[in-house]
């Protein structure tokens, strides 16, 4: 709608205007109020306005570091700062948003028209492209969107299931717990999964996913911790529930090598001691903690 472009270009320009004085986040709001008063008078969208300043203040340090692995030829201070501010926003929005709200292919092209608009000659091609590689590395949610009225919407229980396995990987080297996990490009630590290959069981899939992730030889399934839930779209499936199941697995400790999924870009052993404070995925936290949970009464 026309009066949210206007918000998130007053919001553009909060950002312009902070970045250029140095980052000083208490007088953010300040700068705001002001811009909204002179440049969206009784636009009346002041929440909005506030909750999307406010929330790439808190993800900055993540977004920064996704800005910079989707342009690795572009250091984020070398980046203009207008563009640099219109991705943080476009990025905040596809990653952050509540999709129902700002539908992903909306967040991309709000952020290049605001290239455009405010931004030099070739500033619109490259937020795009930089806001383009990270959706494609979200698995382009809503790319094959219909609209309700070519095609009925599936209620969420009817819809078809796709399975998947995963394992929370760990090993016992001395007398200390390990973990094996992954990092994204998006910032965060997750677990190995994937989806099982014809004839397959949910086990095996799970052993042979670590395998080719990780290169970490399973020697054992534990237990099945729990598993995650999440509704994705396809051409021809339309809409339909993706379950990934997850185990508790024992490996051999030993080095681990990345394989080639993408969006991966790192793979470790933890100490159980410094998981602690790793920046996991919200429905991670609860498997990983309940597999310590489990290892230690033991």
């Amino acid at each position: 709608m026309a009066n949210r472009h206007l918000s998130r270009s007053v919001v553009l320009q909060t950002l312009f205007e902070w970045d250029f004085n140095g980052n000083n986040d208490f007088l953010a709001q300040e700068i705001l109020n002001r811009n909204s008063v002179e440049f969206a008078p009784g636009v009346g969208d002041e929440q909005f306005m506030d909750t999307l300043l406010n929330g790439i203040f808190q993800k900055q340090k993540e977004l920064d570091t996704i800005i910079t692995k989707a342009a690795p030829d572009w250091p984020i201070e070398k980046i203009s700062l207008v563009d640099r501010n219109v991705l943080r926003i476009g990025l905040f929005e596809l990653l952050f948003s509540d999709r129902k709200e700002v539908p992903a292919k909306v967040a991309i092209n709000e952020a290049i028209e605001l290239a455009k608009s405010f931004g030099g000659e070739t500033s619109g091609k490259f937020v795009n492209g930089v806001l383009g590689a990270v959706y494609k590395e979200l698995g382009e949610p809503g790319k094959d969107d219909v609209s309700p009225k070519k095609k009925e919407e599936v209620p969420f229980e009817k819809m078809a299931i796709e399975e998947k396995a995963g394992a929370v990987v760990y090993a016992w080297h001395g007398d200390d717990l390990y973990f094996a996990l992954l990092h994204d490009v998006f910032g965060h630590w997750t677990l190995t999964k994937g989806s099982p290959e014809k004839g397959e069981s949910l086990e095996e899939a799970a052993i042979r996913e670590a395998k080719e992730e990780m290169d970490v030889d399973i020697t054992s399934i534990k237990e099945k911790l729990g598993h995650t839930e999440y509704v994705a779209n396809h051409p021809e499936k339309g809409k339909h529930r993706k379950q990934v199941t997850y185990f508790l697995a024992e490996a051999k400790f030993g080095d681990l090598k990345l394989g080639e999924s993408g969006g991966l870009d790192d793979v470790k052993w933890f100490k159980a001691k410094d998981i602690v404070d790793l920046n996991f995925y919200n429905d991670i936290v609860p498997l990983v903690t309940k597999a310590i949970g489990i290892l230690l009464k033991k």
